[in-house]
């Protein structure tokens, strides 16, 4: 990471908040309504998008535009625009989708600064609970129904002991499945469709492991930084760096993440 001063990052840390504010009006004004209605992003599966995933992240670019005109934007719904700064916010207005027009607590708002070296900010936000995890520039807390609390992983234990959460059991290609599966083989507990709040769990010392495929930027880059202030690590399945999304490992130690990336790693590329 660049050398920023506390002025910078002071910025950075009030921009993120007042991104986090918009995006949550927009969300919950939209969440568990009977109206609401999702577009299919993608005819040959089903990716949804709704009004509020567009008016979410066109609210936080308006936030940009004022507070940090300078910086580039990476955004799920409306793409990538340059920026002056070497910085760029990674946005990603509702992260799950599918749980939000279903009308589960466990989207999130994912909101991230990245420079050359990949992201060193991030919160990942859950409006509806009101729980915001921040992490980076010297932070790893959350804010929530039980005040502020520290952001911390998990000790080291045995797979077998361990907790891993993961969006979709489908996880990717059939030869990610398989790899997958054969660290859900050896852990004590899985559960599924967490989306971004499975990293924010794993931040907060609830879990061991998150592991998931299919990933674009924008899905990853906020629980990066979230995870790693936590003491967490996250890598792709080959123990390399994750920022551009694919295949994801996110574990709470490094003990952990040897035992499972030892067992990912044999999965085929591709």
């Amino acid at each position: 990471m660049a050398e920023l001063s506390i002025d910078e990052q002071q910025s950075l840390k009030q921009t993120a908040q007042a991104l986090a504010d918009v995006a949550q009006v927009e969300t919950l004004r939209y969440f568990r309504s009977y109206e609401l209605q999702a577009d299919n992003k993608e005819p040959a599966a089903f990716d949804p998008v709704t009004i509020a995933d567009r008016a979410a992240e066109k609210a936080m670019r308006a936030v940009l535009a004022q507070m940090r005109p300078q910086d580039a934007i990476l955004g799920e719904e409306f793409g990538y625009s340059e920026g002056s700064s070497g910085l760029t916010w990674v946005l990603d207005p509702i992260d799950g989708t599918r749980g939000y027009i279903s009308g589960t607590p466990t989207w999130g708002v994912l909101i991230s600064v990245r420079d050359a070296q990949g992201p060193f900010f991030g919160m990942i936000t859950q409006p509806y609970i009101g729980e915001r995890f921040i992490g980076g520039l010297n932070e790893a807390r959350m804010t929530g129904p039980h005040g502020e609390v520290a952001l911390k992983t998990r000790a080291p234990r045995a797979l077998a002991d361990c907790l891993m959460l993961s969006t979709f059991p489908e996880v990717g290609s059939p030869s990610e499945r398989e790899g997958f599966d054969l660290v859900k083989e050896q852990v004590q507990l899985t559960r599924y469709g967490m989306d971004c709040y499975g990293y924010a769990l794993l931040a907060a010392g609830q879990v061991d492991l998150v592991v998931e495929a299919g990933l674009q930027a924008y899905d990853v880059q906020a629980p990066i930084a979230v995870v790693q202030a936590a003491g967490g690590i996250v890598t792709d399945w080959r123990g390399k760096p994750a920022h551009d999304g694919g295949r994801v490992l996110a574990a709470a130690n490094a003990e952990v993440h040897a035992a499972a990336l030892e067992i990912l790693q044999k999965t085929p590329e591709g």
